[in-house]
């Protein structure tokens, strides 16, 4: 028999909301499914994403929950319309998981907030460029293996040139910038790709110089999606082992606070783009 398809990021997020609303109304999964007219079994394996669930079934569930967020519950109940397996499910026997949840992650955001301190953000890099990075990757990846990234990642960034583009802010450090990946002119493209994309008006650029100092969050680059209501927020977050989705309440509130005191000492919109103008002029 063949095996079950392991549940995406947008279901097990799904099932692990349900689960907290069940705790946070004192009831057991055996007290929930009776009100349900189900089995324990059942509810569990909505819980752990095993099974999936209708949207009225979700609406019935927060009923019985005494949900009275209504924008939360519709919220819910909009992560069942898209059965669907999204683009990003032809790389999953090629690459890891971590990088098919960050696609799906961005593909269902309503904003997408970044900061890099090493790198261009991954949704404003060109190939060439990303071509370098993978390079660099440890345990060195096959010609295949750094290929399939780089087309993953031009893939991803659909969301920023797609109709009805999702807005898309990124704070980049002066170190990214002068980072020079693939040489003097690759390194030059992709800082003219970088403040073309710079001028559309859903995409804000901003940087933070070397001059500024220590600052909260350096040495860090962090992902953060916006969803239809801040409980559904997701944090990504780019480890050396590789990629780790966060959506604690406690762990959002850190990072939101966290990029806000790094957009307050970066530059603003166009004093970052003189200043990636200006290094680009003397590379």
């Amino acid at each position: 028999m063949a095996s079950r398809p392991a549940p995406s990021a947008r279901r097990l997020r799904l099932g692990a909301e349900l689960r907290k609303l069940r705790e946070r109304a004192g009831m057991t999964s055996t007290q929930a499914a009776a009100m349900l007219g189900t089995s324990p079994g059942q509810l569990s394996n909505i819980e752990v994403a095993r099974f999936g669930a209708s949207a009225d079934r979700i609406r019935a569930i927060a009923r019985i929950y005494d949900c009275s967020d209504q924008a939360f519950i519709d919220a819910l109940a909009d992560m069942t319309a898209d059965r669907k397996r999204g683009w990003w499910e032809e790389y999953r026997d090629i690459l890891p998981v971590g990088l098919r949840d960050l696609a799906e992650m961005e593909h269902h955001a309503k904003a997408l907030r970044t900061a890099y301190t090493a790198h261009i953000p991954g949704l404003l890099q060109i190939a060439d460029h990303s071509r370098e990075v993978f390079r660099q990757v440890v345990p060195e990846l096959s010609p295949p293996e750094i290929e399939h990234r780089v087309s993953h990642r031009i893939k991803r960034q659909d969301v920023i040139y797609r109709a009805g583009p999702m807005p898309y802010s990124a704070i980049v450090h002066e170190a990214a910038l002068r980072m020079t990946f693939g040489g003097t002119a690759t390194a030059r493209r992709q800082l003219e790709h970088l403040l073309a994309m710079s001028e559309h008006d859903h995409i804000t650029v901003l940087v933070i110089p070397f001059e500024v100092g220590a600052f909260p969050g350096s040495g860090q680059s962090v992902a953060y999606a916006l969803g239809p209501v801040p409980r559904l927020d997701t944090v990504h977050l780019d480890q050396s082992h590789g990629p780790v989705l966060v959506d604690a309440e406690a762990q959002l509130h850190k990072y939101r606070t966290l990029l806000d005191r790094m957009n307050s000492v970066a530059l603003e919109r166009k004093k970052s783009q003189d200043f990636i103008r200006n290094i680009a002029r003397h590379l």
